[in-house]
């Protein structure tokens, strides 16, 4: 029997309630072009994530959801110090690991790591791994 290739990303899904306010929020923080989708249902938003795939938002959930920071999504940038600027100028609040308001992780690794929320309560990790 032939082995197979391993699998490949090809999108995450975020379930959202407000898709115009998601879509400004992740396309303006994190510079993401957006994509075509084929559904062309005013549901939907793509998002290009280069090799890693696409990210789909889904208009339709409901905004009353816990969200724990364990189950986040993960987005490196070149300059943690340069992202920061841009959560402060848009007024959106971020954390470490632990929860402390406005502080950066470090990892055992170097890395530097700051965690925020989208609109919906999503947890996000944003981080300068190379």
């Amino acid at each position: 029997m032939a082995q197979q290739s391993p699998a490949v990303l090809n999108h995450i899904a975020v379930y959202v309630s407000d898709l115009s306010k998601s879509t400004a929020f992740y396309g303006s923080v994190f510079n993401l072009k957006e994509i075509p989708e084929p559904f062309k249902d005013g549901k939907h938003t793509w998002f290009s994530l280069g090799n890693a795939g696409a990210l789909h938002l889904i208009q339709g959930a409901k905004n009353d959801q816990i969200f724990d920071k364990n189950g986040h999504l993960c987005f490196s940038v070149a300059s943690i110090d340069i992202f920061i600027k841009t959560l402060s100028a848009k007024n959106i609040p971020f954390e470490d690991w632990p929860g402390k308001a406005g502080a950066v992780t470090v990892r055992v690794d170097g890395v530097k790591q700051v965690y925020f929320k989208d609109p919906d309560g999503h947890w996000l990790e944003t981080n300068d791994a190379k």
